[in-house]
């Protein structure tokens, strides 16, 4: 009988049932390959990490799971996945390696306990969304800025509404934008150094999403590049209290190529698989 023990961290709060729940095993060594998607399908979060040894110049290696597929980068995963390993390596700074290289995260303590973390992304690439207008129609609304895609290791599409409000009351059809488009749909609005957003991707088996590290980054590029921020302006974004869960992202993008995404994260739980 294998025995695969696993941590529950609520992701971008500082205070439990809030936020983004990521379940980390934290020794997945002894976990069948085959048993890797089941276990993520059966926790049912919108993502799993399995932590391994380091295989090149990072501290740990992780696998991240969404209840359907593997993902090469999430931000979420890595920020909480930091703060679980953090405390017993006694590490200020620590490289994750991940499908899309090592991910390096800055922890800051008050005292012992680790109270923020900062993570430097993959840079993203760039391009115009081909299906703009047809994404446009699906959720009935127009868009503020272009319509652009960016794709750090997960592909996120951008969508700039007129006010807090209108993002507030957005209902997505999700069979529709399942079936439409295999990005995650970022919905935003805000100004100077505040914004709120809200995440849709049924296409991933996550119809919508507390908080979305690995859109925060790219969101700050999109912000600055379209002049709404300053590069190097840090932004504070709220997401996640249309579905119960509020959650704070910070991030800024210093350049196209220097994007750094911060946040808290508590442990809440912990757990054991018997099989």
């Amino acid at each position: 009988m294998g025995s695969f023990r696993f941590v529950v961290a609520d992701v971008f709060t500082d205070v439990p049932f809030a936020g983004n729940q990521l379940a980390v095993f934290t020794d997945a060594r002894e976990i069948p390959e085959e048993r890797l998607q089941p276990l993520a399908r059966e926790i049912n979060f919108s993502e799993t990490v399995f932590v391994y040894p380091a295989a090149g110049e990072g501290h740990a290696r992780i696998r991240i799971f969404t209840p359907t597929l593997e993902l090469p980068f999430a931000g979420h995963p890595v920020l909480g996945t930091a703060f679980v390993l953090g405390g017993p390596l006694q590490l200020d700074e620590l490289g994750l390696e991940t499908g899309r290289g090592v991910v390096p995260v800055r922890l800051e303590r008050d005292g012992s306990r680790i109270v923020f973390g900062w993570m430097r992304q993959p840079a993203p690439s760039i391009e115009p969304f081909a299906q703009a207008d047809e994404l446009l129609e699906t959720l009935g609304l127009e868009s503020e800025l272009p319509v652009e895609a960016y794709d750090n290791g997960v592909p996120h599409v951008y969508v700039a509404l007129r006010d807090e409000a209108a993002v507030a009351s957005l209902r997505p059809d999700f069979g529709r934008l399942a079936a439409l488009v295999e990005h995650g749909v970022n919905c935003f609005a805000g100004s100077g150094s505040r914004w709120k957003t809200r995440m849709f991707a049924p296409r991933f088996a996550v119809a919508e999403d507390p908080a979305t590290g690995s859109a925060a980054g790219p969101l700050a590029l999109h912000l600055a590049r379209h002049g709404l921020i300053g590069f190097g302006d840090e932004i504070e974004i709220r997401q996640g209290a249309e579905i119960g869960r509020p959650s704070t992202l910070h991030a800024v993008a210093r350049s196209p190529e220097e994007i750094e995404v911060g946040g808290s994260a508590v442990v809440v739980a912990r757990g054991e698989f018997r099989l």
